[in-house]
């Protein structure tokens, strides 16, 4: 899957980055600073390549690592890498900004900056512009890497237009004020997606509960509730973790509809109205805008992923693959060999030292392999977070096998 890659960094191959002339470098522009984006950059020839990032973020993030910092068993600097550092030190330009538009023809994209508009004297209106109200710019390429991933699933649900992320503390609940009732709702944690991403962060958060919560707020801990939502779903994960997750406090209820949001409540079709303290939206993905608003590249019928050959070039609407344009990670999708997003499968923390490996079995048909005794340690890609991330785990390594015996 990957393979194609290489020939982007390296410049080999027929449909490669390589220049006819040496001395007159073409300009790759990469969209999205990701996963794909991210390794795009790290790795093409500087020398070879006027390379140019154009991402709303200035980082990368290492998801997987996420839901550790959630609850503290990480630092949030663990998770993240800075795109401008010595390793890619000689880019041209990183551009903090969105591409809302793509012409192919002329190979010219519109961006749109994504920081909030300078100070300006004439300027009337700074105090309520917003980054993406201010004016856009052309920006030309020669070959086009996009790596643009995908957006949060929101399901049209209301009241889901922005992150919904409201932290109840513990000093709070444990005021003499409020009542044992109060107490229950403000320390019910609900997690919407009984993805991987879902699974992952209910089990981090009920090592925190029955961890450092339980060693300072015994009664709390006891009244404290994890419930994981999800809509209708075969997935063998969710299934094997409904069994494993049979422990005090934390309830999966499967085939269970969000209707709405409001501070501080959820609507549940089959439950009514469900208070809570703290809400994570963890529904999936749905299209990025940039990739929706595209009609003249072929489109995957499922996902609206833009369809690639086996080099990853975009292919036009007759079919034909563009050689300027490649597409990776969760915005494209090989016509001939579809592939997962997580291409060989995943590995997803249950909590207590546990993970589940899920990987394609004979067939290619999805399933539940053996569980682990430990979380993998999974690549970090500069050396300060190699330190950290084992650094911060062994910290954590006596209390967490003290909850395991």
């Amino acid at each position: 899957m990957f393979r194609p890659i290489a020939r982007l960094q390296h410049g080999v191959g027929s449909r490669s980055f390589s220049a006819t002339r040496l001395r007159e470098k073409q300009r790759l522009v990469i969209l999205g600073s990701g996963w794909g984006g991210y390794e795009v950059l790290r790795g093409v020839d500087k020398k070879r390549w006027d390379v140019v990032l154009v991402s709303p973020n200035n980082y990368f993030n290492f998801t997987p690592l996420l839901a550790g910092c959630a609850v503290g068993t990480l630092e949030f600097r663990c998770a993240i890498e800075p795109v401008k550092s010595k390793s890619i030190a000689l880019t041209n330009g990183i551009y903090q900004a969105w591409c809302d538009r793509i012409d192919f023809q002329n190979k010219v994209l519109q961006c749109m900056p994504a920081t909030k508009p300078p100070l300006v004297a004439s300027s009337t209106d700074y105090q309520t512009s917003e980054p993406g109200n201010g004016p856009t710019f052309p920006l030309k390429y020669d070959k086009l890497v996009i790596a643009v991933g995908a957006y949060s699933q929101t399901f049209n649900v209301p009241a889901i237009r922005s992150r919904i992320f409201r932290v109840p503390g513990f000093e709070q609940a444990n005021q003499p004020t409020l009542s044992d009732t109060e107490r229950r709702q403000l320390l019910n944690f609900c997690v919407v997606g009984a993805g991987p991403t879902g699974v992952e962060f209910a089990a981090e958060l009920h090592d925190l509960l029955h961890a450092e919560i339980q060693e300072h707020y015994p009664s709390l801990a006891k009244m404290a509730r994890i419930n994981l939502y999800d809509g209708p779903s075969d997935h063998n994960l969710v299934q094997y973790a409904e069994k494993s997750f049979r422990r005090e406090g934390i309830s999966i209820w499967t085939s269970h509809h969000v209707d709405k949001v409001e501070a501080g409540k959820l609507h549940v079709k089959e439950q009514g109205e469900v208070p809570y303290g703290l809400l994570v939206w963890s529904t999936g993905l749905s299209p990025n805008p940039l990739i929706a608003s595209i009609n003249e590249l072929k489109k995957y019928e499922k996902t609206q992923s833009i369809l690639t050959d086996e080099h990853l070039n975009a292919l036009r609407s007759d079919g034909s693959p563009d050689p300027d344009v490649f597409v990776i990670g969760d915005a494209g999708s090989i016509e001939s060999a579809p592939l997962p997003a997580t291409a060989q499968g995943y590995l997803a923390y249950i909590g207590n030292w546990w993970a589940l490996s899920f990987i394609p079995e004979d067939g290619g048909i999805p399933g539940l392999s053996k569980e682990y005794d430990r979380p993998t340690f999974t690549q970090t890609l500069s050396i300060r977070n190699k330190i950290l991330v084992p650094f911060y785990w062994f910290l954590n390594c006596k209390l967490a096998f003290d909850i395991r015996l």
